[in-house]
This record gives structure tokens, C-alpha cells and sequence, in this order.
């Protein structure tokens, strides 16, 4: 009996064993799938930073300061900026692990309000914006070469942009798969015309065509208004770096890897917009590119003929994968809101046939149709990036402010505090100084707007009043019905 006992006891010891040694592995085969190196981490920061913004924004940030010297200044310092806010969001989103952006930092941060705001403000303002200025921008190029010689009529890129809208949002509506083939095509169009460009641009260097460069700093137009402006417009083009933190689950080593990944990134992609600029200039004067309804497009006609043709096509290619992929991560913000209760159900819901976010995607598609039909690019742009900098500024200040009330939070990476600092004074200055300098009311209709999500929060939100869940209900059942959608299942706990 006491062998049997002992044997027993054996047993069950090395069953205990093995349940342990299966237990402490399980994370490690978790961690093999982290593929993701610092080369792929740096290749998937410039794909994602580099889109429209580029072949867009040169003309409107030369607009706002008129000379060549200060441009190129100001590309540099968007450059410098973006990586500063960059490093930033490293910390934060190796701080927080959470889905969503902006929304959990100012959720740990500030409580509900601050978050519930930025999720109102981006689902109606910041991301359907974004999608119909890079569709406005594709329909200019696209529309361009069938009108040599002047501008295409506004009626045709507003059509155009429109039905581009309504494509994507088909698209990716209908398969997730189709829109990632998509996006992998459209892709390395992108990376493909940035190089033509750049090229070019090297070769007429090295022939002497320096003429555009001399006096570079004369009939600049400089003030805290102006430098406010091009700031917006070449920070546009930089839009992305707050993406940088959604890398991180699949990285090997993010702990080092992603601070890495930064700061090669941004400032490979700064130095290809400084030399993109730089070769705009070498084939146009200040006066020529302003009068040019499409900057790159212009280019190639001087540059490339009788290829010329490239251009157009490839930065039209460039435009509308920026546009599906905006598109393509529609759903993830709406997700998350809708979880904690700060937006409607029925736009977190799926597709139960095609496994795609159909609501939230037909919403941002519907919004983006109503931004194009009153705006042209420049308005839309700096009414984007007032509203998205008062949310960087406010989730950088976060921050600093989690630094003395969060202290137990692990922090992997820690900056000097000096950088959200220098970042969130730049922040307040971008908002504040058109507001200043150059009053318009599309400035105050967006604040009043941002806050009249406190409206809803109060009555839906806070309160939760019964007739509005009675409304919402019989809505909810029928979009149900006739999207086929249905709730996503909850993810199991980490």
C-alpha cells in the first residue's frame, strides 16, 4: 500500500509538472509570432506616413510663407515635430497596451469626458475630413491631364471625389480582404512615384539648375498666423505618426525596437519630402508652383515628357491607397467608443456574412460625402488639424500629468520629460495662433461642435434617460436587419 501511495504521489507530482511546463509556454508561443523586425517596424512607418499630403500640401505651405528658404524650413520642422509627438505615443502605448489611439490615454489620463470628446470630435470631424481631403486630392490629379492647360472644373472633382468615396467605402464594406490586396498595390505605387520624383529632382540638381534657390529667404511673409498655417499643412503630411504605437503587439523587442523604428522613420520620411520639395523647386519658381493646380503633375510635364503621363497616374495611385487605407482602419476608434458605451452599438457591429465593420465604414463614407460638397482641400485641412492638434496637445499634456498621478503605471520606455513638454507648448501655439492672428468662424463652429458632444454625453451617457434608449432600440433592430450585422464577440482578457 505505501508503494502504491508513493507511486501515486508520483504521478500526480509529474502531472503537476507538465501542466506547469505547458503553462510557462504557452506565452513563449504567444511571442514567436512576433515577426515584425526594426527594419519592417521603419518600413511600416514610412508606408503608413507617406500619402497624399506630399503631392498636396507644398503648395499651401509655400502659400502661407511665401519664399523658398522658410518652406523648406518648415518641412524640416514638421519633421523634427512629428518625431518628438512620436516618442510620445511610444511611451504612452507601451504604458497603456490598449486599442484605440488617443481614447484610452485620455481615458486613464482625464477620466470619460476628455476621451468621449475625442471619440465624438474624430468620428464626425478628424477621420471623415481626413478621407474626403485625400479623395478631393485625388480627383485634382486624376482629373488633371484631361484638362491641359487649366484647372478642372471644381463641379467634376467634386463628382469624382464623391464617387471615389463611395467606391472605397464598397470596398471595404464588402471584403477585408479585397481592401488589403488594395492597399498592398497601392502601396508600392506610392513608394514608386516619391522615387521618380526624387531622382529627377538629383539629376537636375547635378545639371545646375540652382537658379529657384538664390535669395531663397526674399518676399517671405512671416508671422506667428502664417507659420501657425503651414505648419498645419505640412504637418497633414506627416499625418500617421500617431499610428506608431499600434505596431507594438507585433514587434520583436518593441521595448527597443519601436523608439528605433521612430526615429529612423520619420526622419527618412522627412528628408524624402525636404528632397521631393526640393526638386519641385529646381523645375518651378515660387510663383509657378502657387499657380499650379497640381504641383507633381506639373512636374512630370517639365520633367518627364513624353512620359509625363506617369505622374498623374502613379500619385492618383498613391492618393487612393492613402484613402482605402484611412478607410480600411475606420472601424477601430468606433469599436472601442462603442464597447464603453460612448457611441452608438450599432456602428461597433459586423457584418455577419462578410465579417467586415459595414456600419461604422457606410457612416465615415456618408460624413466624408457631406465635408466635400461646401470645401476645398486647404479649408478642410486646417479645420482637420485644429481639431487633431488641441487632441495631440491634450493626450502629450496627459502625459506629463500620468508622470505624478500614475506613478505605479510600468513604463518601458521613459523620455526626458522635456519633450512632451516642448510638444505640448508647440501643440497650444498651433492651436491658438490662427485663432490670434487670423480670426475665421470655421474655427469657433468647430469648438462649439466639439463641445456640443457634451450634450449627448449628458443625456445618453451620464443619465442614460429611457426615452432615448427607446428611440435608439427600434433603430438599432432595424439597421440590424437590413445590414446584417450583429455585436462582435467580447475578446478573452489578456
Amino acid at each position: 500500500m505505501g508503494e502504491e501511495n508513493l507511486r501515486k504521489r508520483k504521478g500526480e507530482t509529474n502531472r503537476e509538472r507538465d501542466e506547469q511546463s505547458i503553462q510557462s509556454k504557452e506565452p513563449q508561443t504567444m511571442n514567436l509570432r512576433k515577426e515584425v523586425g526594426l527594419i519592417s517596424g521603419t518600413c511600416v512607418i514610412v508606408g503608413t506616413v507617406i500619402g497624399s499630403g506630399i503631392f498636396i500640401s507644398p503648395k499651401s505651405v509655400l502659400a502661407n510663407v511665401g519664399a523658398v528658404g522658410p518652406c523648406l524650413i518648415i518641412w524640416s520642422a514638421c519633421g523634427v515635430l512629428s518625431t518628438l509627438g512620436a516618442l510620445c505615443f511610444a511611451e504612452l502605448g507601451t504604458m497603456i497596451t490598449k486599442s484605440g489611439g488617443e481614447y484610452p490615454y485620455l481615458m486613464e489620463a482625464f477620466g470619460p469626458i476628455p476621451a468621449y470628446l475625442f471619440s465624438w470630435t474624430s468620428l464626425l470631424v478628424i477621420k471623415p475630413s481626413a478621407f474626403a481631403i485625400i479623395c478631393l486630392s485625388f480627383a485634382e490629379y486624376a482629373s488633371a491631364p484631361f484638362y491641359p492647360g487649366c484647372d478642372p472644373p471644381v463641379v467634376v472633382i467634386k463628382c469624382l471625389a464623391a464617387a471615389t468615396i463611395v467606391i472605397i467605402t464598397t470596398v471595404n464594406a464588402m471584403s477585408v480582404k479585397l481592401g488589403s490586396y488594395v492597399q498592398n498595390f497601392f502601396t508600392a505605387a506610392k513608394m514608386i512615384i516619391v522615387l521618380i520624383i526624387i531622382v529627377s529632382g538629383i539629376i537636375l540638381l547635378a545639371q545646375g539648375k540652382t537658379e529657384n534657390f538664390k535669395n531663397s529667404f526674399s518676399d517671405s511673409k512671416i508671422s506667428a498666423g502664417s507659420i501657425s498655417l503651414a505648419f498645419y499643412n505640412g504637418l497633414w503630411a506627416y499625418d500617421g505618426w500617431n499610428q506608431l504605437n499600434y505596431i507594438t503587439e507585433e514587434l520583436k523587442n518593441p521595448y527597443r525596437n519601436l523608439p528605433l523604428s521612430i526615429i529612423i522613420g520619420i526622419p527618412l520620411v522627412s528628408v524624402c519630402y525636404v528632397l521631393i520639395n526640393i526638386s519641385y523647386f529646381t523645375i518651378m519658381t515660387p510663383t509657378e508652383l502657387l499657380q499650379s493646380q497640381a504641383v507633381a503633375v506639373t512636374f512630370g510635364d517639365r520633367v518627364l515628357y513624353p512620359a509625363s503621363w506617369i505622374v498623374p497616374l502613379f500619385v492618383a495611385f498613391s492618393t487612393i491607397g492613402a484613402a482605402n487605407g484611412t478607410c480600411f482602419t475606420a472601424g477601430r476608434l468606433v469599436y472601442v467608443a462603442g464597447r464603453e458605451g460612448h457611441m452608438l452599438k450599432v456602428l461597433s457591429y459586423i457584418n455577419v456574412k462578410r465579417f467586415t465593420p459595414a456600419p461604422a465604414i457606410i457612416f465615415y463614407g456618408t460624413v466624408a460625402i457631406f465635408y466635400i460638397i461646401p470645401g476645398d482641400i486647404s479649408t478642410l485641412i486646417n479645420y482637420f488639424s485644429f481639431a487633431v492638434w488641441i487632441f495631440y496637445g491634450l493626450t502629450v499634456f496627459g502625459l506629463i500629468v500620468m508622470r505624478f498621478t500614475r506613478k505605479e503605471l510600468k513604463r518601458p520606455i521613459t523620455i526626458p520629460i522635456v519633450i512632451p513638454i516642448i510638444v505640448t507648448m508647440v501643440s497650444i501655439l498651433l492651436v491658438l495662433a490662427p485663432i490670434i492672428s487670423e480670426p475665421e468662424l470655421a474655427y469657433l463652429y468647430c469648438v462649439l461642435f466639439m463641445f456640443g458632444g457634451l450634450i449627448f454625453y449628458v443625456l445618453f451617457i451620464h443619465f442614460k434617460f429611457h426615452w432615448a434608449q427607446k428611440i435608439s432600440r427600434p433603430i438599432t433592430m432595424h439597421l440590424q436587419m437590413l445590414l446584417e450585422v450583429a455585436p462582435p464577440e467580447e475578446a478573452p482578457p489578456e
